[in-house]
């Protein structure tokens, strides 16, 4: 899955175009994220460069992202350095993961400058660096500094120094006996044995080459025969006419269930029936198209980051005060006996004495009338004993009812804190975050003063449409769940949520017609995709109609309760568009 050095290639042919275009806007949406606003004669291009561990590329995109509202120091230092500048060339050294962006630009002394932007494609080690002209480091999205690494430091003023490279050979330019030779110096599996050899290639890469040279067999080059070097070296200048001459099949990998796997610039056979297979028309739409949904997601949670561990903090510490709680609780239990020994000392004070440490009485509770040994304190008499049991006994009625009640009170509230953290794991905007921190100031778990700006525009709910034609609502967040519930709904359209899982409040706008059974199990499925259970099998839903729910007084939002319900179990879609409502023009 990783971006490789010859798809790099492939990236940097598809964005030659882009020479001579001029920098218009740099915006940096995430952490390690940076996107680059170009326009050429003809057209804008967008530039996305990330250099997250998981995500590291390069590539046009046309997918829009929404950039926060103050932007990081990196992102101005762009602007201030790259505005306005002009794109005079795309360099690669090789097939290594390093494209090289020189622009002309203009420094603030009114002199044309050539500044470098040097993307280094390379897993956790990826960066991105802005270099003057003298070959030093104006700065980087991410500083190395001596503690982080002894061999290589990205600091503002060093010069700069290419990223450690092994001597393999490019398969671009070497011959098939240079290849042959190399391979037959090394003992192991071919794909294994390629990767050491061969600069810029990938697991995925080498193993459909393996695969064309061995039909799939677990080939070793100690056992490789001159017909499968022939195969091997076949399928390499195949790669290499691809590459060199821009006839790329580029292709994506994904299983059964639609979960993307992997990808590369030429058609992929080792997976078999295993995996499904799709061609893109370019390299850079397969980038934007494969790690899309990973991006947004990503960009959430470092947006959310605040919200994610307030919530994880405030559960684990109402989880140990339930547990403290329920310990306390349990000793409570025992209140009974202290009734019974207050009494038994009550109806034996003739038997008792001031400064007695016990008393061994007949336990009348009992049908035998046992002995019991009762504890007494020798400083009080009888009565003051007596009294001491009742006292007891008293106090732990009223702790086992308030404990009661503030279990009852934490537990509620750890199934609001967990719909909480369910919708801010699905949310997909800016919107939907400020959405959940309003609402947490309002429930008093965050300082009104901490949110900025003005309010954040309340959007509507997610519309679908079923195969039948009834009107499908989705709430976003938990207070829009009980305005769609209990104000935007007729008493009889139909109300569905997952059974015990925290989600979305969904709505089948009946307009007081009978919901089919089939309307009422894609709203069904809608629910448990918007829900905590979006990746689960048979997710279990209860539906009723709107009128058999209420909101208890003092619940939290999108807490409710209902009766004459229904279940049904039902798998999520891997996506929702076919029931997406299109917006009318």
């Amino acid at each position: 899955m990783a971006l490789d050095g010859a798809f790099l290639y492939a990236v940097k042919k598809e964005m030659e175009c882009l020479i001579g275009a001029r920098v218009e806007k740099v915006h940096q949406p995430a952490r390690d994220e940076i996107v680059l606003s170009l326009r050429t004669r003809e057209r804008g291009y967008k530039v996305l460069i990330s250099a997250s561990a998981d995500r590291a590329r390069v590539h046009l995109t046309d997918v829009q992202v929404e950039n926060p509202k103050v932007p990081p120091m990196f992102c101005m230092l762009l602007r201030k350095r790259l505005g306005s500048g002009r794109l005079l060339s795309i360099r690669q050294d090789g097939l290594e993961r390093v494209l090289y962006l020189d622009f002309s630009c203009v420094n603030e002394l009114g002199d044309v400058v050539q500044l470098t932007l040097a993307c280094e494609i390379m897993g956790r080690y990826s960066n991105l660096i802005l270099i003057d002209e003298n070959n030093r480091i104006i700065d980087s999205i991410k500083r190395v500094d001596a503690e982080m690494s002894s061999k290589r430091l990205v600091l503002p003023g060093m010069a700069y120094e290419l990223p450690p490279r092994d001597e393999r050979l490019n398969f671009l330019k070497c011959s098939e006996d240079e290849i042959r030779d190399a391979l037959q110096e090394k003992i192991g599996a071919l794909p294994k044995v390629l990767l050491s050899v061969l600069e810029g290639v990938s697991p995925v890469l080498v193993r459909e080459w393996a695969f064309y040279a061995g039909k799939g067999s677990d080939l070793r080059t100690e056992t490789m025969s001159s017909d499968h070097y022939d195969r091997l070296c076949f399928a390499i200048s195949r790669t290499r006419a691809m590459l060199i001459e821009g006839q790329c099949h580029f292709t994506i990998a994904a299983t059964k269930e639609g979960q993307l796997k992997d990808f590369s610039f030429l058609p992929l056979h080792q997976y078999g029936t295993l995996m499904i297979t799709r061609e893109v028309q370019s390299a850079c739409a397969l980038l934007d198209n494969f790690y899309a949904q990973r991006d947004r997601t990503a960009r959430m949670k470092q947006r959310a980051n605040d919200l994610f561990r307030l919530l994880v903090q405030r559960s684990e510490r109402i989880s140990r005060r339930i547990s403290s709680q329920t310990e306390e609780i349990e000793a409570c239990k025992e209140k009974d006996m202290l009734r019974r020994y207050a009494d038994l000392i009550s109806s034996n004070l003739y038997r008792i004495k001031k400064g007695d440490k016990e008393a061994v009485l007949e336990d009348f509770y009992e049908e035998s009338c046992p002995a019991i040994t009762i504890s007494l304190d020798p400083r009080l008499t009888p009565p003051q004993n007596a009294q001491h049991y009742y006292s007891a006994y008293k106090k732990a009625c009223t702790a086992e009812k308030i404990l009661a009640e503030q279990i009852h009170a934490g537990r509620e509230e750890l199934l609001y804190l967990d719909s909480v953290l369910d919708v801010l794991t699905r949310a997909e905007t800016e919107n939907d975050l400020e959405q959940l921190r309003l609402e947490l100031a309002e429930q008093g778990y965050i300082r009104a003063n901490r949110l900025k700006g003005k309010a954040p525009k309340t959007l509507p709910p997610i519309e679908y449409v079923s195969s039948d034609g009834f009107d499908i609502s989705v709430g976003r967040n938990n207070k829009q769940n009980d305005k769609l519930t209990l104000k935007s709904s007729e008493k009889l359209d139909v109300w569905l949520h997952t059974q015990n899982i925290p989600g979305s409040h969904v709505i089948i706008h009946t307009g007081g017609e009978e919901a089919p059974m089939n309307t009422i199990l894609e709203a069904a499925q809608l629910a448990a995709y918007h829900s905590k259970a979006q990746t689960s099998a048979q997710v279990p839903v209860d539906y009723c109609l709107v009128k058999f729910v209420k909101k208890p007084v003092g619940a939290k939002p999108g807490m409710v309760i209902f009766s004459n319900q229904h279940t049904v179990y039902v798998t999520p879609p891997a996506d929702t568009l076919k029931f997406k409502k299109e917006k009318k023009a």
